[in-house]
């Protein structure tokens, strides 16, 4: 029982610490100003969901995919930060702000936005799931497993409703608050991807010069 508390506690803590729901939320607060609050929840629940599953799909087969087609977690973190990187520089000049939005475009930014880049790579990104094929790894028994996605899940709902309070918040702003915070935010968010950037290709590069000699 000792172990499985201590293995939590180490899980929670990780996990919660990597994913940040409240650095998260002032950015999905931004991309989502323009929705209304039910698209807003979609939004939400969609990323929280593909983000969820993302991580328990790489806890149990995070290995294997990386070993198959070849792929580092450093690779992952400069992918993840080119696409901050335009994303942050989209936010910079206000872009994502839209006057109006019929149903339809409504529907398809939602299901754009949800997965890339809010799930994937902002919620569950290079150290969310590098944490979950290391858990997992060190999870030796069935128990420690259900522990271990129980923590995911846990955090994930813990992130899902600090996304959903961040509608009054928006709405509080107003949108000229949210054009401001939008580009204070789309800066933080560029930084952010130069250092997932650099992250990434200190090993790529040590590699390369290693090999070289």
């Amino acid at each position: 029982m000792e172990e499985l508390i201590k293995f939590g506690l180490l899980c929670f803590t990780t996990f919660f610490t990597i994913i940040n729901p409240l650095g998260v939320m002032p950015v999905f607060m931004t991309m989502t100003s323009n929705l209304t609050s039910q698209q807003r929840s979609a939004t939400a629940t969609k990323a929280l969901v593909t983000a969820f599953f993302t991580m328990v799909g790489f806890a149990f087969s995070g290995n294997l995919l990386f070993e198959f087609f070849g792929i580092s977690v450093a690779s992952f973190r400069v992918v993840g930060g080119i696409i901050f990187f335009m994303m942050g520089y989209d936010m910079l000049q206000a872009r994502l702000i839209r006057t109006k939005m019929q149903d339809e475009d409504a529907k398809a930014y939602v299901t754009d936005i949800s997965i890339t880049p809010l799930a994937i790579p902002m919620i569950c990104g290079p150290g969310a799931i590098t944490n979950s094929i290391v858990l997992m790894q060190d999870a030796h028994s069935f128990a420690l497993k259900a522990v271990l996605i129980g923590v995911m899940f846990f955090v994930s709902l813990i992130t899902l409703l600090v996304l959903l309070a961040s509608g009054k918040i928006s709405q509080a702003l107003g949108d000229t608050g949210n054009k401001i915070l939008m580009r204070l935010m789309g800066l933080i968010v560029m930084v952010v991807a130069v250092e997932f950037t650099v992250s990434g290709l200190k090993p790529i590069v040590a590699g390369i010069l290693k090999a070289a000699q």
